[in-house]
């Protein structure tokens, strides 16, 4: 239920000058350097002219946008998107096609380096073909993990064959923003390209009857100077602490579902949170990131770089603005969210709209540059077109623009925006930050974190099963629980309880998201939960000779999560 304060915020908003930004970037491509930076300037333009306190940030980020590609094939010649940040073949490169029907990853640490240790005759991707300098076909997106895959396998380069009648743009990159030192050697090493589902059939039929084919893609790479536009709005109670509301504004061609709206909405909400500021306890940052997706979220992580400290003490919470606003998307049935935050989500998105939201665990993507630092995050999607309505349609599945598969297509044009799911979308998002600035304690629950770890921890086990003792990890979860769940049921003081919340999720939200260290991002591929664990569930793959290593993983694995474990414990006020 709103509170009166509530209520007036979201009675204030409007759709009017959030509509007008759409409808310039709708005209406006915003895929190259040059577009993304012009398109920042207008941003921040927009947000003096409301008199709202902007900042134009300039970082230098390493981005690859993809110009070219295109497949040959016994005298036609197919049009397809690159994958950026992978290596190219502008020469063309040309080799024997192989269609892979279920793809199979080898198991983690398997790749031909190591292929000795796991013995002579072992089978790292069972029941994928030969793919040894050829060309693979495969039906989906273009991932790179499917492309880094395919080149431990020997692949010569990869083609995604997308399921509908559109090429779809995606990345080709594991390196999560501009790479450091450490990352240049995970740069993806072969080339990797999309192409329509009609054209790839045709290149599956190829593949069956022995053919070869001839790859080009073209990508320009090169540091370029972005801008980052970014509100700041103090709090009046507890000024070190705010709440970051973030999205990309970069696109695929002009990008409207993808993200011209998300843009629009978080204009709106920095008018809204500006205009109430009296009642902001706490403060709030907007960010508009450039290099999300020609530079795998490069804008996010180096804002994340430049301010990491500032981060770590302050923020409360992030949450992504990406693809709201899209026509016919009025179910709520998939918004990312953390354990800690999902009690949270449900109610905002139910108090707004009337909807019971549905949700799922945040994939390694959208601006999600913060799980490192152990900031709990929500949002990213949120509405959504309904289930029934997208079967209707014959659609399959895409990640953002609602579900319209305009997504990352130069059809995401103005159609498939709708002024009034956006302003709906608006006023969600604009409560949902006003919540988490002015509730007395933030409401989030780390108790609710703590019990799905635990229950990953059992699942683990029980695939490990006599194999490994996760015997210390469960009893520092024990502890663990047994003192958050007294701290609580104490009723502590509001300040109290965002201090220790927040110290415990910053000890948690690591453990299930993360590998890396505090201040460098993982690599960008999917990131099972209790993520030191993980490798519990692939004992099987791995013989005899090899079963050790994984097991030697899950060892320092677990010294890793106990040790996390007594520090979150030891956060809690006795």
């Amino acid at each position: 239920m709103l509170t009166p304060a509530e209520a007036s915020l979201v009675e204030d908003a409007t759709v009017n000058h959030a509509w007008s930004l759409v409808e310039r970037f709708a005209t406006l491509r915003r895929q190259d350097p040059e577009e993304a930076a012009a398109a920042g300037e207008e941003i921040g333009r927009r947000l003096a002219a409301l008199g709202l306190p902007v900042t134009l940030h300039r970082p230098r980020l390493y981005l690859a946008v993809p110009k070219a590609a295109q497949v040959e094939l016994e005298g036609m010649r197919f049009a397809a998107r690159p994958a950026q940040l992978a290596v190219t073949a502008p020469q063309g490169l040309t080799a024997p096609l192989v269609f892979v029907e279920n793809p199979v990853n080898p198991p983690p640490g398997w790749t031909p380096g190591t292929a000795a240790l796991f013995g002579e005759g072992y089978d790292p991707a069972p029941g994928v073909p030969d793919v040894k300098g050829r060309i693979v076909l495969f039906r989906g997106m273009i991932l790179a993990e499917k492309i880094l895959a395919f080149a431990a396998l020997g692949a010569a380069a990869v083609i995604a064959v997308n399921p509908g009648p559109d090429m779809h743009w995606g990345s080709g990159s594991a390196i999560w923003g501009t790479p450091d030192l450490d990352d240049l050697p995970w740069r993806t090493p072969i080339p990797g390209a999309a192409v329509s589902g009609p054209d790839g059939e045709k290149l599956i039929a190829a593949a069956r009857r022995g053919a070869s084919a001839t790859l080009t893609t073209v990508v320009e790479e090169g540091w370029f100077e972005q801008v980052l536009p970014e509100v700041r709005i103090p709090g009046t109670e507890e000024p070190d602490r705010f709440v970051l509301l973030h999205g990309h504004y970069d696109s695929w061609d002009v990008g409207v579902g993808d993200n011209a709206t998300g843009d629009a909405c978080m204009l709106e909400v920095a008018r809204l949170l500006h205009t109430h500021r009296g009642k902001l306890r706490r403060g709030v940052r907007i960010c508009w990131w450039p290099g999300h997706s020609t530079g795998k979220f490069a804008g996010s992580t180096w804002y994340a770089d430049a301010f990491a400290r500032d981060l770590a003490r302050g923020c409360v919470t992030h949450l992504n603005c990406d693809s709201p606003g899209c026509r016919d998307a009025t179910d709520y049935p998939g918004i990312p969210w953390m354990a800690e935050n999902r009690a949270f989500v449900t109610e905002a998105v139910r108090d707004v709209t009337g909807k019971t939201a549905g949700g799922k665990r945040p994939s390694q993507s959208s601006d999600y540059s913060f799980n490192n630092l152990g900031i709990s995050g929500c949002f990213s999607a949120s509405s959504r077109i309904p289930k029934a309505e997208v079967e209707r349609r014959g659609w399959y599945f895409v990640m953002g623009n609602g579900g319209n598969t305009a997504w990352h297509t130069d059809r995401d044009q103005l159609d498939v925006a709708d002024p009034g799911v956006l302003l709906t979308d608006c006023k969600l998002y604009a409560l949902a930050v006003f919540r988490l600035a002015t509730q007395p304690a933030i409401p989030l629950d780390p108790g609710a974190l703590v019990t799905e770890l635990q229950a990953h921890l059992e699942r683990y086990a029980k695939a490990a099963g006599a194999r490994f003792d996760f015997t210390p990890a469960r009893n520092a979860f024990a502890k663990l629980a047994e003192k958050l769940a007294a701290f609580e049921a104490a009723s502590p003081a509001p300040e109290a309880a965002t201090a220790t919340r927040l110290a415990v999720l910053r000890h948690l939200v690591p453990l299930d998201y993360t590998c890396g260290t505090r201040y460098r991002r993982d690599i960008g591929l999917p990131a099972a939960p209790l993520t030191h664990l993980a490798v519990a569930t692939e004992l099987d793959r791995y013989p005899p000779q090899a079963l050790g290593f994984a097991l030697a993983t899950l060892t320092r694995g677990q010294n890793h999560v106990v040790a996390a474990l007594e520090a979150a414990e030891e956060a809690i006020p006795r």
